[in-house]
């Protein structure tokens, strides 16, 4: 059924007018010859749809698009035209990631660790691999801010020991918002100081004790400051969601992440509540501030945008 000009609708948190909606109505029309990518960047740049460091969301806008026009607000317009087919793109596998040979122990001759940002293509590719083969969710293309790291042990031979990904937080989460005690408007303006840690893969012949607690506090204190660096944005909370019929979650209690509450099973990026059938998750919170949930429930002063 489409959706009425009443129904309250939002992008990243922040509120559309009507008349961000009939710009968005009048530009798919005008330029209706252009790729999703391209109409995605256009409707940033004259909405001024910028991360902290001004670039672009072309990525959230590009699926925000598609969500329109399955909703109805978009059907006077032919289909549109994409760069890329909609379905995953299949990571492709060789020996890079073949399984390697055993590290086990105690976690002390491993130390220190080392921290590495995935910014070159060998590395992405390495990332991709891991996380296809080794991870239960496998790898999808996240949305939005991301930070990628492959962690090593200074040690020799250097061995990688494992995989993390950080992207930006879920839209909304009851036990979340109630633990941090926010409005709405709070929300939407401080939700990019929120980030989610969406995957976190210890290869699998890796049996290190005590590594996982002692990866997430490390983790913790790289991405704050990798955060700010790369979106100038200083990342106040974490939060991640653990399959309770796979994992205990003990490792997140032991780095003193805080278990606030359980999903409802739709999955972190739904916000039609349509999306049923996934099993509930229980999620875990650490602040980055003393003061976490007081500053993110700041509300935002007047005239200013998310």
């Amino acid at each position: 059924m489409p959706v009425t000009i009443g129904d309250s609708l939002s992008f990243c948190g922040r509120a559309l007018s009507r008349e961000d909606v009939g710009l968005i109505r009048q530009v798919t029309q005008d330029c209706s010859g252009l790729s999703l990518t391209e109409l995605s960047r256009t409707v940033c740049e004259l909405l001024d749809w910028r991360r902290a460091n001004g670039a672009l969301k072309t990525r959230e806008c590009y699926g925000f698009l598609q969500r329109l026009q399955a909703r109805g607000w978009l059907t006077s317009l032919p289909p549109l035209r994409l760069t890329s087919p909609r379905r995953p793109r299949a990571v492709s596998l060789d020996s890079l990631s073949d399984p390697g040979a055993p590290l086990d122990g105690p976690l002390r001759p491993y130390l220190p660790l080392q921290f590495l940002l995935v910014r070159t293509p060998s590395d992405r590719h390495l990332f991709h691999q891991y996380l296809q083969r080794y991870h239960y969710l496998g790898y999808r293309v996240p949305y939005g801010a991301q930070l990628r790291y492959l962690v090593r042990s200074r040690q020799p031979p250097f061995p990688l020991l494992a995989c993390l990904l950080f992207t930006s937080a879920a839209w909304k989460m009851a036990p979340r918002d109630t633990w941090i005690g926010w409005s709405d408007t709070a929300r939407q303006a401080h939700l990019p100081q929120v980030v989610n840690h969406s995957r976190f893969l210890i290869l699998p012949w890796v049996r290190i004790r005590y590594l996982a607690s002692h990866l997430l506090a490390q983790a913790a204190q790289q991405l704050a400051q990798d955060w700010r660096a790369g979106y100038q944005v200083q990342p106040l909370l974490l939060e991640t969601l653990v399959d309770a019929a796979r994992f205990p979650g003990t490792c997140y209690r032991a780095a003193n992440w805080i278990e606030v509450g359980i999903t409802q099973g739709r999955g972190r990026m739904d916000r039609t509540r349509q999306a049923q059938g996934r099993s509930p998750k229980h999620i875990f919170l650490y602040p980055l501030h003393p003061q976490t949930r007081q500053l993110l429930c700041r509300e935002p002063s007047s005239g200013s945008r998310s």
